[in-house]
């Protein structure tokens, strides 16, 4: 699981002899034991399911991933070439295989065979196999409309030395693609041979992918006994709440927990999907980078009336279960009735929402069609267009006051206020339905007055969707009082997962010590794996101060670290592992674990700056984390990390002129990171620059009004200097965002 890195939490700490309370608890449970039935050969599945089958052949899902041959391989393979902004790459035929010349991760061109096709329409991308085992994912993808080659991250810098290179990490086939392009994956990494063996049931996605293991279902079909739970799968698919989780295993953005899932676990058992973070969502909920679909439809009303992905997609062909409109009006319709029993349709209107009185646009146009003003579509990979299903309706009038996109907006050339005009003449009663949840969350992003209450007062409400929820409490920490600390410590006791994981997350930041761990031992027995995890992953930051034995530790944390082992080709697992061993008391493995993290990805710089830190402050080494500092600056000029971690570790040897150089360069390469902004201010106001420190403040008060750090260093400085005026705006603007802040009672 990637996670915040145990480095920036966890420094170096003498373990004592307190906590002992803990010491007799079980070990945390593992996730739900699965009698995984036995794989068949797919094609034993069409004697009884022809119609599926034949849905199945030739769509997206059969043709996720194919052997590269004459029939699967879409490009143009005859001595073509494509030049990016740093690299070119030539594609040819020899032996009877196609090939790609391309610079590897020494920068140097070299010769790869493709070994299989990664989809196959609007673009294929290809696997390129290496010499160990690893299928890597190349940049370079052929557009199927435009017939022609196109580089992903054209313009964007990615040489042999960025993380997105396609000989990297982050290119990975075996651990970031093909467990959803093939059905039966299972991930086989030696961790010694540094080779993987990784191996599939079929490529595609298949019945079983969905389904789970069929030798069970086959058993029921050939039995008398019909009424068997499941028809002999371990999870029921079939118009259950189930459905949606089962999609969202691929069709989600999300970390994983482990080596794959286990069919019949619950999603957060497998996954953490993310929640909407400004970085990936709108304020309106709408999709932002890419984020597939769970997330946007784990929102609407459409998944809080019970619909699920197969009232409007057919799970075998992957097509709309009925052309253009046809599939909305399904259940919006002039009957106001839904496609199914299982659907709530007490929202229903009796409204023909196909006719022009509804959509003002002529009959048959763009503008006419459901998903142009409900699932405005966006571009991914150049041109892969998916349709947002948060299903909001447009509202631009709100769009242009809190800053987000609309389909009216977006699609019409005239000038804003002929728009706006426009759709406050066509619907004059138009109000958000959204409960106020797009105004609340953007008063508490942009720290606007009234901000926490705008949080409590969504929080408050009992018809929330989950991942709104949590999306909330994570907005919080911004705004610390009694009522956010009890809105967090409530969550706990969530029905959903998703909550309590973001709940679990967030104790620290709101809570005491010895609060956070009454709270979070309860959670090691969370029936939700990824539950289980966070609270380990807390209770392992808070261990330095409750002075936790490391034998202690280790049993509490046993699932956490059992996850990472799943996982050791990733540099984030090495890392975490290197924490995990700092903090139990085995030393001799922390080195070992970082510089295998960055033999894995030298791009990693959280790994280059943990083992930096440990040589210093462990192995008493201040000049031999000074000098992997520098060389790895030389290196990675343009990595702001780095020049922050120098700065930090010539202050601790007081070498303060070189530091503020460093610093300085830190917040130049990222003036967006507020750790950047503010440590540089106390470092000039430390070296007497008090005027360029306040200034340096300010800005970062102004630029983030949630920056309640930058805010208080502020206000202590304005009143060092005398400056009381500016001091007391500064608390009254914190005061009309949170009454309820600590800092207003000092």
């Amino acid at each position: 699981m990637i996670k915040s890195s145990l480095w920036l939490v966890v420094p170096f700490i003498a373990f004592g002899t307190a906590w002992q309370a803990l010491a007799d608890d079980k070990p945390s449970p593992s996730a739900a034991a699965s009698s995984r039935s036995e794989w068949v050969d797919e094609t034993r599945c069409q004697s009884c399911h022809t119609e599926q089958h034949a849905d199945w052949l030739n769509s997206h899902h059969q043709l996720a991933m194919q052997p590269a041959n004459d029939d699967t391989v879409l490009g143009n393979f005859d001595q073509q070439s494509l030049t990016s902004d740093t690299e070119t790459s030539r594609f040819f035929r020899r032996d009877g295989g196609f090939w790609v010349n391309t610079p590897n991760a020494e920068g140097k061109p070299t010769d790869h065979p493709v070994a299989y096709t990664f989809g196959v329409e609007p673009l294929q991308q290809y696997f390129l196999q290496l010499n160990d085992g690893r299928l890597q994912s190349h940049g370079a993808a052929w557009d199927v409309p435009e017939q022609r080659w196109f580089h992903l991250y054209d313009g964007d810098a990615v040489d042999h030395q960025h993380r997105l290179h396609w000989s990297g990490a982050q290119q990975n086939a075996d651990f970031m693609c093909i467990e959803c392009h093939t059905t039966g994956f299972q991930r086989d990494y030696d961790p010694v041979a540094n080779t993987y063996s990784s191996k599939w049931q079929a490529l595609g996605v298949g019945c079983q992918s969905c389904h789970g293991p069929a030798a069970g279902h086959l058993q029921w079909a050939e039995s008398g006994n019909k009424a068997a739970n499941g028809r002999g799968f371990e999870a029921n698919l079939m118009g259950t709440a189930r459905e949606p989780e089962t999609c969202a295993r691929c069709h989600s953005r999300r970390m994983t927990l482990d080596n794959g899932y286990t069919h019949g676990n619950q999603l957060l058992d497998d996954y953490l999907p993310v929640i909407l973070s400004a970085d990936l969502y709108e304020v309106d909920g709408k999709i932002k980078d890419e984020v597939f679909e769970y997330g946007s439809f784990q929102q609407s009303r459409m998944h809080a009336a019970g619909v699920v992905c197969s009232d409007c997609h057919n799970p075998h062909s992957v097509e709309l279960r009925a052309p253009a409109n046809a599939v909305c009006t399904q259940c919006h319709n002039p009957t106001g009735k839904a496609t199914r029993a299982g659907i709530d349709a007490s929202g229903l209107q009796a409204r023909n929402y196909d006719h022009p009185a509804h959509h003002h646009h002529p009959a048959g146009s763009p503008g006419s069609q459901c998903v142009s003003c409900h699932m405005p579509g966006k571009l991914y990979m150049t041109n892969d267009l998916r349709h947002d299903h948060s299903f909001t309706s447009p509202n631009p009038l709100q769009a242009r006051e809190l800053e987000h996109s609309d389909a009216c907006l977006g699609c019409h050339q005239q000038t804003e206020d002929k728009v706006a005009a426009a759709f406050q003449q066509w619907f004059p009663d138009a109000q958000p339905r959204d409960g106020g949840y797009a105004r609340d969350l953007h008063t508490a992003r942009q720290g606007l007055p009234g901000a926490a209450q705008a949080l409590t007062r969504q929080l408050a409400r009992t018809d929330l969707a989950d991942i709104r929820r949590a999306t909330l409490l994570s907005e919080l920490p911004n705004y610390p009082s009694t009522a956010a600390q009890q809105a967090v410590v409530e969550a706990l006791n969530s029905p959903s997962p998703q909550v309590r994981h973001t709940a679990a997350g967030l104790l620290g930041s709101l809570t005491a010590a010895n609060q956070q761990i009454r709270l979070l031992t309860p959670l090691l027995e969370d029936p939700v794996r990824a539950v289980r995890l966070e609270a380990a992953w807390q209770l392992l930051q808070l261990a330095a101060g409750a002075n936790v034995e490391p034998p202690v530790l280790r049993q509490l944390i046993s699932e956490y670290e059992q996850s990472q082992r799943t996982m050791l080709e990733r540099a984030e697992s090495q890392l975490n592992l290197a924490g995990i061993y700092q903090v139990t008391g085995r030393q001799a493995d922390v080195e070992p674990a970082l510089q295998q993290a960055l033999r894995q990805d030298p791009t990693f710089h959280p790994a280059r700056i943990m083992l930096a830190q440990w040589r210093e402050q462990s192995a008493g080494n201040p000049e031999a984390a000074l000098k992997l500092l520098r060389d790895s600056i030389e290196q990675y000029p343009q990595e702001p990390s780095l020049q922050h971690a120098y700065g930090l570790a010539l202050v601790r040897q007081r070498q303060y002129e070189q530091a503020l150089q460093a610093l300085k360069r830190a917040h130049e390469l990222a003036p967006e990171q507020a750790e950047y902004g503010y440590v540089l201010a106390v470092a000039l106001h430390g070296s007497g620059q008090a005027e360029a420190a306040l200034d340096l403040l300010r800005s970062q008060v102004q630029a983030q009004p949630t920056n309640r750090r930058a805010r208080q260093a502020l206000i202590s400085y304005l009143r060092s200097a005398g400056n009381q005026v500016e001091a007391d705006s500064l608390l009254a603007e914190l005061a009309a965002q949170n009454p309820g802040d600590p800092l207003l009672r000092r």
